[in-house]
């Protein structure tokens, strides 16, 4: 498989790791966690969720919340194939109306083109992107941010590659196979059940995630195929994208004002006098997306105690200063909500990555 970028792809614009996500992979761990005999609520609750908020068809999470849950399972269960057994439990319809346009598009390849461009709607936490390969038709799912920890990175590209076999065979019959699947993560204690759901050569190491469609696979005709439904279904997720867009802009605006005045934080009252809105508005729109104004600190605050600490020559001082809390206490404190390991140790974490 080629790791080169594809040839005429059809591609989405890369979400940075503040985006908002629908929780769509949050909702299918948990039932799978349980079914491990591990509870993930406490983890779900530490990030400002809960198992009735994901159900919320408006909820957006931030990749930040996401990959904590991931992380949390991981060590919960134990295992290497987690993110299998989660995308084996997808379904189109839970991705609403792009489920429903992938099922009316005219063929495999239309359908897998079409997710691709509606991506951000899906949940997905990869940033997706498919052509002509020198193996064949190819999808690849990259991570949005190349520092994730290891695990996360391996569990995301597992879920993304099951949820599509899965979803596929579910439209076109269980003889669907890939012609072969790569994925960047080291290869796992047990491969079994890789080989299991995907029935396919797998290779782990690899430079990047890719999954190759088999030719005569791509041109099959989708058999809920009808040109009208999906043009008009395409129309509808236009308007979405446009929606999440507006909603995706003030977060990412904020986020830079924010990044920008550290050490100080602008308050609330301040950011709705910068932008024209009341606070009741603002903190309304902030709702929508799934979010808060303290949540969204947080999380400008964590991002720059990662950069800093990525420079040893940093001191713990400085890093405090330089982020906005009143001295190293504080920003201990915040390192072990954020990463349950001390400064010293999450240092270690971030050079060894760099």
């Amino acid at each position: 498989m080629s790791a080169g970028p594809p040839q005429a792809p059809a591609r989405a614009t890369n979400r940075s790791t503040s985006a908002t996500i629908a929780p769509i992979i949050l909702r299918y761990l948990t039932a799978v966690t349980d079914e491990l005999g591990a509870d993930l609520r406490p983890a779900l609750a530490h990030v400002g969720l809960h198992e009735q908020l994901l159900q919320s068809p408006d909820l957006r999470v931030s990749y930040r919340q996401g990959s904590e849950v991931i992380r949390r399972a991981l060590a919960l269960t134990g295992s290497d194939d987690l993110g299998l057994r989660v995308g084996a439990r997808q379904h189109p319809t839970a991705w609403g109306l792009m489920g429903f346009a992938l099922m009316a598009a005219g063929t495999l390849r239309t359908a897998v083109e079409t997710g691709v461009r509606f991506q951000n709607l899906s949940g997905a936490m990869v940033v997706w992107s498919a052509g002509e390969g020198d193996a064949g038709f190819t999808l690849w799912a990259d991570l949005p941010d190349p520092a994730v920890d290891g695990g996360v990175g391996a569990f995301l590209a597992q879920e993304a590659f099951a949820s599509v076999v899965t979803v596929s065979r579910l439209a076109l019959g269980a003889d669907f196979r890939p012609r072969q699947v790569e994925f960047t993560s080291p290869e796992p204690r047990d491969t079994a059940p890789f080989t299991e759901m995907f029935g396919c050569p797998v290779r782990f190491s690899a430079p990047r995630n890719g999954l190759v469609f088999p030719a005569d696979w791509v041109r099959t005709e989708m058999p809920g195929h009808d040109p009208v439904t999906y043009a008009s279904l395409q129309t509808l997720l236009d308007d979405q994208i446009a929606s999440r867009r507006t909603r995706q802009d003030l977060l990412e605006v904020l986020e830079i004002s924010i990044a920008q005045s550290l050490p100080d934080v602008p308050t609330f009252a301040e950011q709705a006098r910068r932008h024209a809105a009341g606070e009741r508005t603002l903190r309304r729109r902030l709702s929508e997306c799934g979010t808060t104004y303290e949540a969204l600190v947080d999380g400008v605050r964590r991002e720059r105690v990662e950069q800093l600490l990525r420079q040893p020559e940093i001191t713990l001082a400085d890093i405090a200063r330089r982020v906005g809390f009143s001295d190293v206490r504080a920003l201990r404190r915040a390192i072990r909500r954020w990463h349950d390991m001390t400064p010293l140790q999450l240092r270690g974490t971030v050079l060894d990555q760099t």
